[in-house]
């Protein structure tokens, strides 16, 4: 079992940052994929960012590309999401999810098994 808690979410004018946190405990056998996926109201739950545990390789999607950053800690037991540049398209519910994944797209949230409460992002204009 793997469980994800994050934190760091809230209110941010246009051009803002945040930093978002996942701490994740329990097997780490269990996830060799960290993601932050996010879905705001009446939208599909869409991958943000992801990084790979074994090498820390990462992935962006276009709309955050360059304006982003997925990180873990040393002991690879939290996952950050540095944003900056917050636009008000990045209004939503950001969740921290784990998956182990062999095949198929990381970017599919079926993929993951193990999810975050979430936690808002709000930026205003």
């Amino acid at each position: 079992q793997v469980q994800l808690v994050e934190s760091g979410g809230g209110s941010v004018q246009a051009g803002g940052s945040l930093r978002l946190s996942c701490a994740a405990s329990g097997a780490s056998t269990s996830r060799n994929f960290l993601a932050w996926f996010r879905q705001a109201p009446d939208k599909e739950r869409e991958g943000v960012a992801i990084i790979y545990s074994g090498s820390d390789t990462m992935y962006y999607a276009d709309s955050v590309e360059g304006r982003f950053t997925i990180s873990q800690d040393n002991a690879k037991s939290t996952v950050y999401l540095q944003m900056y540049s917050l636009k008000p398209e990045d209004t939503a519910v950001y969740y921290c999810a784990a998956g182990t994944i062999n095949g198929g797209s990381i970017w599919d949230h079926r993929q993951y098994n193990y999810w975050g409460q979430g936690t808002q992002v709000t930026v205003s204009s």
